[in-house]
């Protein structure tokens, strides 16, 4: 169990770093575990070692008295209709116990100031029954619209190749 910080302790948010690894996976594990998805994740402690390395890979960290609070990550990359980087992000997430406490704002502000100098588009997806994240995107004047997500695993399309042979 982590110990929680003191309502007073300063907290601090900053870029993670490959030795960020394990606090950054652990972080991602309590959110994909909380949308019952944990078996989805994959990256391994090594891989989140070299992603952090990579420039087009961004964490950004929340920290109080050593304790890792919560994060926001995704990557640029270019986009075709665009014709220009974007920063699409994967997920924001904040602890349960330190919430209502505006960490999010500040993962989010500290967000747009690292796209900001490329003045890249943000898009991210938000789940249709998430009214909470929703009201809070859209207090940060984020654009919210409806749109379905497809995925195509490779268990997927290797049987419809497959078929078609």
């Amino acid at each position: 169990m982590t110990a929680q910080p003191d309502a007073s302790a300063t907290i601090t948010i900053r870029r993670a770093n490959p030795e960020d690894a394990h606090d950054v996976r652990t972080l991602l594990l309590e959110l994909a575990t909380h949308e019952n998805s944990a078996d989805a994740v994959q990256a391994s402690l090594e891989d989140w070692r070299r992603m952090l390395a990579e420039r087009s890979v961004v964490v950004i960290l929340a920290v109080a008295a050593g304790e890792p609070l919560g994060y926001v990550s995704g990557t640029r990359q270019l986009n075709l209709w665009q014709g220009r980087n974007i920063f699409a992000m994967d997920d924001l997430y904040v602890r349960p116990h330190v919430r209502d406490r505006g960490i999010g704002g500040m993962l989010m502000a500290a967000l747009a100031e690292q796209v900001r100098p490329d003045q890249s588009l943000i898009t991210w997806g938000v789940n249709q029954d998430n009214h909470a994240g929703k009201r809070f995107y859209g207090r940060l004047g984020a654009t919210l619209r409806t749109k379905v997500v497809a995925a195509w695993r490779p268990d997927a399309y290797t049987r419809y190749l497959q078929d078609r042979a």
